[in-house]
């Protein structure tokens, strides 16, 4: 038996393998836990880029756990969809590369980085299963698992927010997140629950072959956009966001990035594989659009007026989120018109779902050069920070590389997948081009003012005896910084193997109705 086709559940399984296992690794002490810390995080991205390579080889894998065949037939002859499904298409391979890669950067940051701290088999234990719930979202082809992942993300991200519990503030992040984190559940589960009473079915290829666009699915996706957009962060659900990226371990920052990014993941899921063109009107799409622009000019702003240097990333991560909207839901506009989608909605996609990759890269490194500098200073205050490009200069040569990213400046990847974005929504609305274009010049100047505070200004005596960051932790930052710059390098490979195979994989809904369903129900 060719054992690749067990891979979408190995990417699932080896991170939980690795959560349930930490304590008894930790038993052997600080060196075996690091081992398998950063063991079973580099497995983990190792299956997901085989399981990415597969995808584009074999196409949609549809892996059944407990059967050949996903449908349970009873004595009586009835068959009918009910085992748990995961369904990879190249989007959904695409998204847990982005999201492993970043956790294994998160991984070798943490080990130096959360050294100073006790209950560290306890980390290791949540780090991982907020890793199997982040993979088991993008992976999934079933809503209640999803819902399921989903909340085994959440319930470990709370653990790891208020992970340093002797501080208010981590405290008050912590309850905040999982409050928001609890309402947005709740509200998937009652979408769930209409799906199933009205179509004896939860998986999505299932209910979106037999969807009709009635009351009861109206209600559910209302409920599922607003759940998701809370969770990913967006404009005016948002409150959680710079509350806990700013108290959260700086590795852990680097993965909840990537967590969120499953969340928006999910939203447009839903709305391009389980309702596609049974949306029928303008308004859902416009809904995300007008999510996107609020969510870059609420976001930039915010941080422009921000003196701590990880909460004003932490508005940025607002403000890049909208970049993203605004390209898929200006995608989603033209779903029902072949010759929109030509002209600038395949554009769009394109746009938003290459900054997709480019957001968790960059603002994962941003966040763990945040982290460094806390690490070696002592502050993460600006107005306390001075000088610190003599003393670091491998944090400072990467955070240059992250900031001239985030802020899309050519030619770094930042500027392609703004570029696409620009010219689609330019197409479609000339001042939504004009809004994300003084984002970007918003976000220059912020970085721009971090970088001349922090690594330029004058050096602090205080800062005289401090030194670059142990290695471990460079090697976290390092993986992104690689990465960024393998996307500047090589757009166009970028975008012919990496975007638009997800991008064609989000579009085609009948593709994945037909791989996952094939001749039944």
């Amino acid at each position: 038996m060719n054992w690749s086709v067990h891979l979408p559940a190995l990417v699932i399984a080896v991170p939980l393998l690795g959560a349930f296992a930490a304590p008894v690794a930790g038993l052997g002490g600080k060196p075996l836990r690091n081992l398998w810390f950063v063991a079973v995080s580099a497995l983990t991205a190792i299956l997901s880029i085989m399981l990415w390579r597969y995808i584009q080889i074999e196409g949609i894998a549809v892996y059944v756990l407990g059967g050949e065949s996903w449908n349970l037939t009873l004595p009586s002859g009835l068959s009918w969809p009910i085992r748990i499904i995961l369904e990879v298409d190249a989007f959904s391979a695409f998204m847990a590369v982005v999201g492993s890669i970043a956790a294994l950067a998160g991984a070798f940051f943490s080990l130096r980085f959360m050294e100073r701290f006790s209950g560290l088999d306890k980390f290791v234990s949540l780090y991982f299963l907020l890793t199997a719930g982040m993979l088991g979202m993008e992976l999934t082809g079933d809503l209640f698992n999803f819902f399921v992942f989903l909340e085994i993300a959440s319930v470990a991200s709370f653990g790891l927010v208020a992970y340093w519990r002797d501080k208010p503030e981590a405290i008050e992040a912590g309850f905040k997140y999982m409050v928001v984190s609890t309402v947005a559940a709740m509200l998937i589960l009652i979408a769930v629950g209409f799906f199933y009473g009205r179509y004896n079915a939860v998986n999505m290829a299932a209910v979106a072959r037999m969807m009709r666009f009635g009351y009861a699915e109206k209600i559910a996706l209302v409920f599922l956009v607003a759940a998701l957009a809370m969770k990913c962060g967006t404009v005016p659900m948002h409150m959680w966001t710079p509350d806990a990226y700013t108290e959260a371990p700086a590795g852990v920052t680097c993965l909840l990035v990537a967590v969120s990014q499953a969340s928006l993941y999910g939203l447009f899921r839903v709305c391009f594989s389980l309702y596609g063109t049974s949306l029928g009107s303008s308004v859902v799409p416009w809904t995300i659009i007008v999510m996107g622009v609020l969510s870059m000019f609420i976001g930039v702003t915010m941080a422009v007026i921000q003196k701590e240097i990880k909460r004003l990333m932490a508005y940025h991560s607002v403000s890049q989120i909208g970049y993203i909207l605004l390209g898929l839901g200006v995608g989603l506009l033209a779903l029902n018109d072949p010759q929109a989608m030509a002209e600038y909605g395949f554009t769009a996609m394109k746009g938003g779902i290459f900054h997709l990759i480019n957001y968790t890269m960059y603002k994962g490194l941003l966040f763990l050069t945040a982290g460094a500098l806390y690490y070696a200073a002592g502050t993460r205050n600006l107005n306390e920070l001075g000088g610190l490009a003599r003393v670091m200069p491998h944090t400072t040569f990467m955070f240059v590389i992250a900031a001239a990213a985030i802020a899309g400046l050519p030619p770094f990847n930042g500027f392609v997948s703004k570029l696409l974005i620009y010219e689609s929504t330019f197409a479609v609305y000339p001042i939504l081009a004009v809004a994300a274009l003084v984002t970007s010049v918003l976000t220059l100047a912020s970085f721009v003012k971090v970088f001349q505070t922090a690594f330029l200004g004058p050096e602090k005596s205080v800062f005289q005896h401090v030194k670059e960051v142990p290695a471990t932790m460079l090697v976290g930052m390092s993986i992104l910084t690689i990465v960024i710059i393998g996307l500047t390098l090589f757009p166009t490979w970028s975008l012919a193997n990496l975007v638009e195979p997800a991008a064609k994989a989000l579009v085609d809904q009948a593709g994945y109705i037909s791989a996952v369903m094939g001749g039944g129900l």
